[in-house]
């Protein structure tokens, strides 16, 4: 039977049918609506003191004609109300909010008054550009920008009930099915940034129109393929990027934009590192919906390369900032990483897809890891201040004025021109719940341990279910059967994670031992009210050492606890942090944090490089430095630069 549900499909659930109520991540989910979601209107309005502007509010009123004015921004500069709406629309499906209700339809209005007749939206191409439309696509963003359009419809509706968002979205999807394609007097075209397929699948889902699947699967088969696109849209256009007008340059390299080889060939994740793994979740979404066996094993193989030799072991991904892109296999440098806060969400997304194609614990294990370290370390415990960058080491002075180190900011923005972080960060958090569970006829898959009631059906029985988790904190969570209707049995799958070295399950605090199919403990039997499946996770501090191909982390280490990698930070530890050194034999101890309620530090003896020999001595000198014993203390790296700024470090030195 086991072997059967390996290869059996799984579904989200309805984000309605999943109500969050964890000590720690409610926190999050509260932070959003309460905060986030306010602020962030007030910022794609431009009325932020001293951030950098959005434009986008007043972009659209131009466009509809109710405002004079020119376009202000990037090309994708309408994506700032896309993502906004989509989180509200997340939001309101949990908690309904008539008050934010009547903003977001107002602003629902403003884009539908801003539609062309024939369907298209672009404010950029409506006011800046206009009959300029579809002529750089290597460029431009027009699909990206559809993309996270529909998204936001889909969520608003499936969040409100309400359409008029949806039927502009599919009037945009319409008439870019009808420009582009194979047939005949249609463009054989794609976006230079990937994004519109996997929200095409979104709104198949939602409409149920076949059409929209195909087109996403058109995307996806045409990249890369001969004669290449945008090979020749680059030569018709003389050589000239939007970003640098009137400059001839060289050919772009395709491998950036993933369209250098079909994508059905591709083996190695490269180049910018959103663009691919929105790419690669659009590919997971076809192989689900289509059980396409080739995308699925293409999936298969850049999930490893991507995984297992480009990720840093905070869950994020992109290793330099010249354009915000993989590099090479182990080239993972510590100070001058880029580590999109986007990227790890689009990572995320694929995790999410590829655990609906299979329950492997890898992938829970790589989403966990994405959420509670990167994803949640680009916004600030106020709500209102954000990372775009996050680096595994921070020196601030070298921040200021090194120009290769500028991207590393030592503290949160409140905003930024480019601001495709900051609303990424709210529709995730507000559509949370979608990552807990994923289920199938018979069983439910437990992904991630949040707390929460959840009722849906197993196996033709109407099953309510309680799941209580005490992580990050605790290692200790179960599953408790609230209401089971009828007879029958069907199986709870719980995801075993990859940091707990030993595991222990009970069923009504009687120890069991449960069959483990690739990470995922599952237990088959005729529930009943009342009965509880119990998991004890080993949450022992670990020390964290890199491959040795990995030339940044040599002689290096990190700590981890639970879920949650861990950081030393200048006001804990004195500076220069790079002074610091870990002994091996040293023991590493969780205490309780003082400045906030239930967080665990780690605490442990090491050393540090005298300083007032530092302050005196040459800049080279053939006498070895002594070392003085001092406490270090290591927080959890999500919250960082959360009290005094100052230097970070993820990877310290390890000593005998």
């Amino acid at each position: 039977m086991l072997e059967a549900k390996k290869h059996q499909y799984s579904r989200q659930l309805n984000l309605e049918a999943v109500n969050i109520q964890d000590r720690y991540w409610s926190s999050y989910v509260d932070l959003i609506r309460n905060t986030v979601i306010p602020y962030q209107w007030e910022a794609i309005n431009d009325r932020i003191p001293d951030a950098e502007p959005s434009h986008a509010i007043r972009n659209f009123r131009i466009a509809a004609g109710l405002e004079e004015g020119e376009f202000a921004g990037f090309v994708f500069q309408d994506t700032d109300l896309y993502k906004w709406l989509e989180a509200v629309g997340y939001s309101l499906a949990v908690k309904p909010d008539a008050d934010l209700e009547k903003i977001a339809d107002e602003a629902i209005r403003l884009i539908a008054s801003a539609q062309q007749d024939d369907g298209y939206l672009n404010t950029y191409f409506a006011v800046a550009k206009p009959g300029k439309r579809w002529t750089n696509l290597t460029d431009c963003h027009e699909m990206y920008t559809a993309g996270h359009l529909i998204e936001a419809a889909v969520a608003y509706y499936q969040g409100t009930g309400k359409s008029e968002l949806l039927d502009v979205a599919t009037r945009f999807a319409d008439h870019i099915d009808d420009k582009f394609g194979p047939e005949p007097g249609k463009m054989r075209g794609y976006d230079g940034h990937q994004e519109l397929e996997l929200a095409l699948v979104k709104l198949y889902e939602a409409t149920g129109n076949s059409r929209y699947l195909n087109l996403a699967g058109y995307l996806i088969d045409e990249r890369g393929s001969e004669p290449n696109f945008l090979r020749a849209e680059w030569e018709e256009r003389g050589r000239i990027s939007h970003w640098a007008p009137g400059v001839v340059q060289q050919t772009p390299g395709l491998e950036y934009l993933q369209a250098h080889q079909p994508v059905r060939e591709q083996t190695t994740a490269i180049g910018h590192a959103v663009r691919a793994v929105y790419m690669y979740t659009a590919m997971a979404d076809l192989a689900l919906h289509r059980g396409d066996a080739s995308l699925l094993a293409a999936c298969e193989r850049l999930w490893n390369n991507l995984v297992h030799r480009q990720m840093y072991v905070t869950g994020s991904i992109g290793s330099t900032h010249h354009g915000e892109a993989f590099t090479f296999d182990y080239d993972l440098p510590n100070d001058t990483n880029y580590s999109e806060t986007c990227a790890s969400i689009g990572l995320i997304f694929f995790a999410h897809r590829m655990l609906q194609l299979k329950a492997k614990g890898e992938y829970g294990d790589v989403m966990e890891r994405a959420l509670y370290n990167t994803v949640t370390a680009g916004i600030a415990g106020d709500g209102k201040h954000y990372f775009y960058v996050n680096p595994m080491e921070v020196w601030p002075e070298a921040s200021e004025r090194n120009p290769g180190k500028h991207h590393v900011k030592a503290v949160r923005q409140k905003w930024y021109g480019c601001a495709c972080c900051p609303p990424n960060v709210a529709r995730i958090l507000s559509s949370l719940a979608y990552y807990i569970f994923t289920s199938d006829e018979n069983t439910l898959y437990t992904h991630l341990y949040i707390a929460n009631e959840t009722e849906l059906e197993l196996s033709g029985r109407k099953v309510r279910l309680r799941l209580d988790s005490g992580l990050p904190w605790k290692g200790e969570a179960k599953l408790t059967v609230a209401e089971a209707a009828g007879e029958g049995a069907f199986t709870l799958a719980m995801r075993v994670p990859g940091w707990s070295k030993t595991s222990a399950f009970s069923i009504n605090g009687e120890k069991i031992t449960p069959d483990i199919v690739d990470g995922y403990a599952y237990v088959s039997r005729d529930w009943r009210a009342g009965d509880v499946l119990a998991i004890e996770l080993d949450m022992e501090p670990q020390r964290i050492y890199a491959h040795p191909h990995l030339r940044a982390n040599a002689g290096r280490v990190a700590l981890q606890r639970g879920p949650l990698v861990y950081c030393f930070e200048e006001t804990d530890n004195g500076a220069p942090l790079a002074s610091l050194t870990l002994p091996a034999t040293s023991s590493i101890r969780p205490v309780h944090a003082e400045w906030r309620d239930g967080v665990v530090f780690l605490e442990m003896e090491g050393y540090r490089t005298e300083e007032t020999e530092l302050q005196e001595s040459k800049l080279y000198r053939t006498d070895p430095y002594k070392r003085e014993t001092r406490r270090l203390l290591a927080v959890p790296y999500t919250l960082w630069g959360n009290r005094n700024p100052g230097e970070m470090l993820v990877w310290i030195r390890e000593s005998e």
